[in-house]
C-alpha cells in the first residue's frame, strides 16, 4: 500500500466518523447547553487518549501473521457492514442517511430531556450525550488508526490522515453551525466499506499464511473487484425493486378497472 493510498483511506473512514460525532456534540451544544457540551467532548478525548496509550502499545506485541488474520476479520466486518448499508441505500431499498434529520432526531430528544447537572457540569444530559458520541465514534477513529498504521508500518501517516479529517470536518460543521448535510455520506461509506472489505480480504488471508502474487499490488485488483462487485449488486438490487414497484402498480390499477 503506498503512503498516499494509506492516508486516503484513513482520512476517509475517520471523516465518516467524525461527521457522526460532530452532529451530536451540535445537537447537545444547541439544544441544551454548549459549555457542558464541550465539558463532555473533553471528557471523551482525554479518556480516548489514556484508551490509546495503555491498550495502544499491546498491539504491537502481537505477531505480524496473527495480527493481520485478527484485522483481516475484523475489518471485513466492518467494511461489509458499511457496503452491505451503502448497497441498500444505493438501490433504493434503504433511505439515504440524512445528517439534517439525525440532528432534528438528536435535538427533539435532548429538548424533552429533564433538565439538571451534577457539580461543574450545569446540563449533565448534554455532557453525557457529547461524551458517549465522541467516544465511542473516537474509539472507531483510534481503531483505523492503530489497525492502519501498525499493519503498514507507519503510525505517523494514518496519524495525520486522522487528524486532517477531524479538523476538516470540525472547522466546516462549526463554521455553518449545522450537520453537514451535504456531505455525500453515502458515497463516502461505500468507497470506505469497499476498501475495508479489501483490505480485510488481503490482511486475512495472508495473516492465515498464503501469499497474493505481487504482494501490496494485489490490492490494485482487489479493491476494484470489490467495488464492481458491489455495484453489480446494487444495480440489481435497483432494478428488482423497480420491476416490484410497477408489478405493484400495474395490479393496482387492474384492481380498480
Amino acid at each position: 500500500m503506498t503512503t498516499f493510498v494509506l492516508f486516503l483511506t484513513v482520512l476517509l473512514a475517520c471523516a465518516v466518523e467524525a461527521v457522526e460525532a460532530l452532529t451530536i456534540v451540535l445537537a447537545a451544544g444547541t439544544s441544551r447547553h454548549w459549555g457542558s457540551a464541550w465539558q463532555g467532548t473533553v471528557a471523551a478525548l482525554l479518556s480516548l487518549a489514556v484508551t490509546v496509550a495503555v491498550l495502544g502499545p499491546a498491539v504491537g506485541q502481537i505477531p505480524l501473521g496473527a495480527l493481520r488474520l485478527l484485522v483481516g476479520a475484523l475489518l471485513l466486518v466492518f467494511g461489509l457492514q458499511w457496503l452491505r448499508k451503502a448497497v441498500m441505500r444505493g438501490s433504493g431499498y434503504k433511505a439515504l442517511h440524512d445528517e439534517t434529520q439525525a440532528y432534528a432526531d438528536e435535538v427533539a430528544a435532548a429538548s424533552g430531556a429533564a433538565q439538571g447537572g451534577r457539580g461543574r457540569v450545569k446540563d449533565w444530559y448534554a455532557f453525557t450525550l457529547s461524551f458517549k458520541g465522541v467516544f465511542l465514534e473516537g474509539l472507531e477513529v483510534a481503531f483505523i488508526v492503530v489497525t492502519f498504521g501498525d499493519n503498514q508500518h507507519d503510525i505517523p501517516v494514518a496519524v495525520l490522515g486522522a487528524v486532517v479529517a477531524v479538523a476538516i470536518v470540525t472547522v466546516a460543521g462549526f463554521a455553518v453551525r449545522a450537520p453537514l448535510a451535504r456531505v455525500p455520506e453515502n458515497t463516502m461509506k461505500f468507497v470506505v466499506g469497499t476498501m475495508l472489505t479489501a483490505f480485510g480480504v488481503f490482511w486475512a488471508t495472508e495473516g492465515a499464511g498464503a501469499n497474493w502474487p505481487g504482494s501490496d499490488a494485489a490490492l490494485l485488483v482487489i479493491v476494484p473487484a470489490v467495488a464492481l462487485l458491489a455495484l453489480g449488486y446494487t444495480s440489481v438490487l435497483r432494478r428488482a425493486r423497480t420491476a416490484g414497484t410497477l408489478g405493484t402498480a400495474h395490479s393496482t390499477e387492474g384492481s380498480l378497472t
